[in-house]
């Protein structure tokens, strides 16, 4: 028989090893981040269909529930791409919480004088910004998949949906930050991502930086400019 206590003293290996190692939950938060950077980009790009007009943005969400068909039913496509996005989402969250007590724990007494020479505000205060992601996440689901705190849903109205929420100031307001706080977690995300999957080089560094400030530039700007552009009556 093998000794319980020799059993209990070998190192655990494969995936358990690197999701409890450092490096490995950096290479998970690098992954999920990355699916999740595709997503906002697909997301804004049919969100932008508003300025086209009602029938361009509701066409668009019927085609989300049918496309792959008639190899994929009704929606099935659709959940396919939620069984992926909400563990990713989840398991980012949480390799996040677990690398940042990790950090804290390694430095039990605060620096008398903290000075972010290398840092950036985004870096800092990317905890924060995500838990404030999170619960805009939770409201987002809310308000134009559930209905719950929309004041005039309308199921597979999705134009009619999206006016009526951003017809309230404080409403706007709030994505506003929202995506303000996504386009700095993803202005240093998308660049750390490069660097922990290996991709970045001496050569390439600059276009790196410089993709990643561009891609959260966009990404702001184009999710901020459409509750403001309902709020302001250019989309009515």
């Amino acid at each position: 028989m093998i000794d319980a206590s020799l059993a209990r003293s070998r190192p655990i290996t494969g995936l358990t090893s690197l999701w409890r190692s450092t490096i490995g939950k950096k290479y998970v938060m690098a992954v999920t981040g990355l699916i999740w950077f595709g997503y906002l980009i697909v997301h804004l790009w049919g969100n932008l269909k508003i300025y086209a007009g009602p029938s361009f943005l509701n066409e668009y969400g019927g085609f989300l529930r049918t496309v792959g068909e008639p190899f994929f039913g009704f929606s099935q496509l659709l959940w396919v791409a939620r069984i992926i996005l909400i563990p990713a989402f989840i398991i980012h969250v949480w390799a996040a919480i677990q690398l940042t007590t990790r950090d804290n724990a390694s430095r039990p007494t605060r620096y008398s004088m903290r000075k972010n020479l290398e840092s950036t505000f985004a870096s800092r205060t990317m905890i924060y910004g995500g838990v404030f992601i999170l619960l805009f996440v939770i409201y987002h689901l809310l308000d134009f998949t559930f209905g719950t705190v929309n004041p005039s849903f309308e199921d597979g109205n999705i134009y009619h949906n999206v006016i009526a929420s951003f017809h309230q100031p404080i409403v706007v307001l709030f994505y506003v930050l929202a995506m303000i706080a996504v386009g700095l977690h993803l202005w240093h995300g998308v660049w750390s991502l490069f660097q922990t999957l290996g991709w970045n080089t001496n050569r390439t560094n600059r276009l790196l930086r410089n993709f990643a400030t561009f891609a959260a530039v966009v990404l702001t700007i184009g999710n901020i400019s459409i509750p403001i552009a309902v709020l302001a009556g250019f989309v009515r």
